[in-house]
This record gives C-alpha cells, structure tokens and sequence, in this order.
C-alpha cells in the first residue's frame, strides 16, 4: 500500500485498499469489563506502536458506558502511558437524529473541540447507557513514531445518545508533538467502561 495512491484522503480510500491487498494486520484487542481506562502501550503484551506500520487503526466495537451521558475520549502518551497529556488541536463535528423524527441536524460543536490543549479529546456525545445502547467507530493514526511531524488522526464514531437520539461523530486534529507517539489511551470521562472492544491495527506501506 503506497500512501501517495491515497490522494483523495479519505478513510475508506485507506482501509478498503488495506484489506483488498492484506496490509490490514491484527496487532491487540482489548476487552472491557467495567475498566476505567483501556490502553494501548508499546512493547506491552505484544502491542506495536512504533515504526512498524506507517498508519495504526484502532476500531471500536460496542463500547458501553456505565453512566448515563458519559462522553468517550482519548489520549497520547510520549512517555510509555506514565503520563496522558500530549498537546491537541482538533476539530469535532456531529450529526444527529433522533428515534420519534423530529430532530435532525450537522452542526460544528465548539465545544467538543481542543485548541493546543493537553486534555482528553471526546470521541461522542453524552452516551446513552440503557442495554442496548453503545458506540462504535475508528481512529486512524499516522506516523506515530515520527521525531520530525506532528501526529496526525481521523476519527468516525457512531453511537445511541441518551434519550433516543441517533449521532455520528468526526473528529481529527494532531498531537503537537515532535516525540513519538507510544500509547494511547481511552475512557469515559465519567464512569466505567462497562464493556465493548477495542482492536488495534496495522496497516503496511508495501
């Protein structure tokens, strides 16, 4: 996989291509069971996040809050997880529909978004958690172990908010950072993660 192929940019240009050539390469999966964190470190338990791969993807799969309104987030670490708190500049977007249609809309949330903050980035938007309500979505994540370039992500998540609305979610930004990127963490900013997956990926430039 040639990244300079990739000139429209998109995430389906990406992973489509990965997974029609075999370059998509499963490297972690977590599971959650009412865990406060999950995270993904270098060199621990098997999990890469070097210079392996030029892109990581990280898919979420059901991940189900235990507090009504928790918001989904994550960070980067340039110190092996001792510290969460790399420098972010990000966008956020949404939109949303609701179960009894009558309210639709795409709105820029100011909000959700960071300007050169070291905070938790959202991911979603006051999740749901009734039994059957969940969130699920991607991160990709290019060049995480560049010394020269900050570190660049895109992010689409789809999920239930509490009381029966519908959203999908975009969000992309950088790390400002010239170290390398090596763990990333997620969690919700209030409660457990009460249960889901999260699987980390590789993707191959050849």
């Amino acid at each position: 996989m040639a990244l300079v192929k990739y000139n429209n940019n998109s995430i389906s240009a990406v992973t489509s291509t990965a997974l029609a050539s075999g370059n998509l390469v499963p490297i972690k999966t977590l599971t959650a069971s009412s865990s406060s964190t999950l995270s993904f470190v270098d060199g621990s338990d098997g999990v890469v996040l070097d210079s392996t791969y030029p892109i990581y993807k990280f898919e979420f799969i059901n991940i189900h809050a235990a507090t009504l309104y928790a918001i989904f987030q994550f960070n980067f670490s340039t110190d092996s997880g001792s510290n969460y708190n790399v420098t972010k500049t990000t966008t956020f977007f949404r939109a949303k529909h609701n179960e009894g249609d009558s309210v639709a809309a795409l709105s820029y949330e100011t909000g959700q978004d960071l300007a050169q903050s070291s905070s938790f980035q959202n991911l979603t938007f006051n999740n749901g958690n009734l039994a059957d309500e969940s969130t699920s979505g991607t991160i990709f994540l290019f060049a995480p172990s560049s010394t020269t370039f900050v570190k660049h992500f895109i992010s689409c998540n789809n999920g239930l908010e509490g009381g029966g609305y519908f959203q999908n979610t975009f969000v992309a930004g950088y790390g400002n950072t010239q170290s390398a990127v090596n763990a990333i963490q997620f969690k919700f900013d209030s409660g457990n993660i009460d249960s889901g997956k999260i699987k980390l990926y590789g993707i191959k430039d050849s």
